[in-house]
């Protein structure tokens, strides 16, 4: 066997192995949202990845430790939207495309931003250092920017953390609450008419509150 024929074997291994997590790390967001960490079995969720317990634990040797990749992936995925935040696309737009993009996670990974919420909610005690560290970060530089919209005229005077704080609760409420909302509602976001209706009613009543307003 020559080097390439090696090389190449080493790749489809390493793609064999990537999709093997991958897999793993669905099934576990699913089942960790659904049933918690204590709740929650290594055997659950190898049955849902479609693999054998032994199988899995190749990979994860420990469930805190599959349960802090899922925890750390979910929160790379939903941070995603706000790393797009952009002080060159203006308040308006950028806003604007976080605020969609935050509604189309929750959409999208309803179990992400509950499992999300469920270890905030216990403390944080897998996340805290990553919270700390990396989220904060992001955090202080996004605020960085709204505080330059609002030096340059662009936003009202609002304090940058409320704003993205209201942003997160009222796009990550759809998820976090889906049964009240289909309870109160007879829809959920995977509703096009209602997600369509939820999102311009979010963005328009968060523009409304932290734009200028024109004289008059």
């Amino acid at each position: 066997m020559d080097k390439s024929e090696a090389n190449g074997g080493k790749r489809s291994k390493t793609r064999i192995g990537a999709a093997n997590i991958d897999r793993i790390l669905d099934a576990a967001l699913i089942e960790f949202a659904h049933s918690g960490l204590r709740g929650t079995r290594i055997e659950q969720v190898a049955e849902a990845a479609g693999m054998s317990k032994t199988n899995l634990l190749y990979y994860f040797r420990t469930k805190d430790e599959l349960y802090a990749a899922a925890l750390t992936r979910t929160l790379d995925i939903w941070l995603e939207p706000l790393r797009e935040l952009d002080s060159a696309i203006g308040p308006a737009a950028g806003l604007t495309a976080y605020i969609e993009q935050k509604l189309d996670y929750s959409r999208r990974f309803p179990e992400a931003s509950r499992l999300f919420a469920m270890e905030i909610m216990q403390g944080a005690p897998h996340l805290k250092t990553v919270l700390a560290g990396e989220l904060a970060d992001l955090v202080e530089r996004k605020t960085a920017t709204i505080k330059g919209w609002i030096a340059a005229g662009l936003m009202a005077p609002v304090e940058p953390l409320h704003l993205l704080f209201t942003i997160w609760a009222t796009t990550q409420h759809y998820a976090d609450f889906s049964e009240q909302i289909r309870t109160l509602t007879g829809k959920d976001l995977t509703d096009e008419a209602f997600f369509a209706q939820t999102k311009a009613a979010l963005v328009g009543m968060i523009l409304k509150g932290v734009l200028p307003r024109s004289p008059g």
